[in-house]
């Protein structure tokens, strides 16, 4: 089928708008602030083989990892192989070829099967439509069962604020991965549409607060049911094979676009480095380099010479590096193209085993979703500048600023755990300065609203307000960090996980890096300076002040 270029644009928004229309459900449905609020969750779309044909404008973060979990859902259960040939029968398995069945419904989070870190719970759905090619007729095949073929996946991915573990909020500063909480491998919570109530009550009985996790957990469910309607509705209305067809053109366009975007950049080798603070256990600074280098339209990323996999919690799954070279690839082709698996066909991402940008199990992992992340980020950023400087940002702040505080809700009679990231400065471009008090790169979440802190939680914001004079100079500035002091009401728990406490932000083309962050603990009037990552208990009444990194200057003052 040769491609029609309006059908293409057509079809690319009817699938984005499935995941979009996921995400809403997602959203209203959930429990806890952290998915209401903060929209800390992803919804996505893939073709039968696993690739992602489309993710609505959720976290970046999951952008690579969430195809990863997907194939691992595919490879535990699917009983063959299918040819991966878009518009064939062989790429559409019938439910008796396959391990899979309409109403099944896999959990998993195991960061090293495609996960990001614990917290992140996902659920893949497979999706079926009658077998056009079927002598039975649709109206007399046994529901779920026979004569039904594979149009593809949905799937959903969202951070509940507690999944067990060494502290409350799942996000401790931890030596192995065992005591950051439920592991969950690739399991069916629902099979054939009938609830798996062991797998339910296993998962409910490792949390702090299993009310509000069977809430989140239930409202990804919805989620991936309305997914799996709206692609059906799809299928039916313009038939499986175009559905098919257009599916394999969206991947194909996006690396077109892709090898276009790399074919313009200089050919050569471009390197970086730059470091985490430390890892929270005495150990640090670790170095993260990376070399890019172009030739003709094709990319390898390699990050040989960072530093091996840490004993704290700051290192990044495989899926975590995969998903960063994505996103910063992704932001660099500037049109308004699909987000799906084929920006990363023509790249070659080289991540050695058993270092901090892949590492291995049971390494702890929490803080390499959202720590290491970022500083992935940053050092392809740095890279990029030497190769297409009219294109690149300075840094931002280079951290999600982690905050979990959990303890007992006297007023509710109830356990609670409150999970946050916290804003900071954006880098300047070349063009304007960068914005203040925003959240940047490798997380899209907003903050969780004063009022609906308040409500949930026994916590108390006394001041929330821009950091001024935290960016870097420059002919640009950098954006503003953010100052949050939240009061505890109760004794309770707090865990940090945050970075750029000892290493700035970096400017570029002559511009001043930004200021580095810092924690506080405010008892009794008297402020005590608390390092980047570590956990502290709290009297009710004391204050907890996080102060966010500026955004580096772009040019010379």
């Amino acid at each position: 089928m040769a491609a029609d270029p309006i059908r293409l644009e057509v079809f690319k928004h009817l699938f984005a708008a499935v995941a979009e229309e996921m995400g809403v459900v997602l959203r209203k449905a959930s429990y806890s602030p952290n998915i209401k609020e903060r929209r800390d969750f992803s919804c996505a779309l893939f073709d039968p083989a696993g690739n992602m044909i489309a993710q609505a404008a959720h976290i970046p973060v999951h952008l690579g990892a969430m195809p990863m979990s997907v194939q691992a859902a595919i490879k535990k259960f699917q009983t063959r192989q299918t040819a991966n040939n878009f518009g064939s029968q062989e790429m559409h398995p019938k439910t008796d070829q396959l391990g899979l069945f309409p109403g099944d419904v896999i959990v998993l989070n195991d960061p090293f099967l495609g996960g990001t870190h614990l917290p992140d719970i996902t659920m893949v759905s497979p999706v079926f439509t009658p077998d056009p090619l079927s002598p039975i007729p649709s109206s007399s095949r046994e529901e779920g069962i026979g004569d039904r073929v594979l149009i593809g996946f949905v799937a959903s991915r969202a951070h509940h604020a507690d999944v067990g573990g060494m502290t409350p909020g799942s996000m401790p500063v931890a030596r192995e991965i065992f005591q950051e909480g439920l592991i969950i491998p690739p399991v069916k919570l629902f099979e054939q549409g009938k609830l798996n109530q062991a797998v339910f009550d296993l998962i409910l009985s490792n949390v702090r607060t299993p009310q509000e996790r069977a809430g989140d957990l239930w409202a990804q469910i919805a989620a991936n049911q309305r997914g799996e309607t709206r692609l059906q509705e799809l299928a039916a209305r313009y038939g499986l094979s175009e559905i098919s067809a257009y599916m394999g053109e969206l991947l194909s366009y996006t690396e077109r676009m892709t090898r276009r975007l790399l074919a313009s950049l200089p050919s050569g080798a471009f390197s970086f480095t730059d470091y985490l603070d430390d890892d929270g256990m005495g150990s640090g600074p670790a170095v993260i380099t990376v070399t890019v280098a172009f030739s003709g339209d094709e990319a390898t990323v390699d990050f040989t010479g960072s530093a091996p996999q840490q004993t704290g919690s700051v290192n990044a799954v495989y899926a975590i590096t995969l998903s960063a070279v994505y996103y910063v690839f992704r932001c660099l082709i500037g049109l308004d193209i699909p987000n799906n698996s084929g920006c990363l066909v023509p790249i070659r991402v080289i991540a050695p085993e058993g270092t901090i940008v892949n590492a291995h199990k049971p390494a702890a992992v929490a803080g390499g979703n959202v720590e290491t992340s970022q500083r992935i980020v940053d050092v392809l950023l740095g890279a990029l500048a030497q190769a297409c400087p009219e294109r690149v940002p300075a840094a931002s702040q280079g951290t999600m600023n982690n905050l979990t505080i959990g303890g007992r809700n006297e007023r509710r009679d109830a356990p609670f755990a409150y999970y946050e990231t916290v804003g900071g400065g954006m880098g300047a471009l070349p063009e304007a300065g960068g914005p203040s008090a925003i959240h940047s790169h490798m997380t899209n979440t907003l903050n969780t609203p004063v009022e609906a802190l308040e409500y949930a939680y026994p916590l108390r914001i006394l001041r929330y307000a821009v950091r001024r004079g935290s960016g870097g100079k420059g002919l640009h500035h950098g954006g503003d960090g953010i100052r949050r002091d939240i009061q505890a009401l109760v004794p309770c728990q707090a865990t940090l996980l945050t970075e750029r406490r000892r290493f700035q932000p970096y400017g570029l083309a002559s511009g001043q890096p930004g200021q580095c962050g810092e924690n506080a603990l405010i008892r009794e009037g008297i402020e005590t300076t608390l390092p980047g990552k570590g956990t502290v208990d709290l009297q009710a009444g004391d204050i907890l002040s996080i102060r966010t990194p500026g955004g580096g200057g772009w040019g010379k003052v």
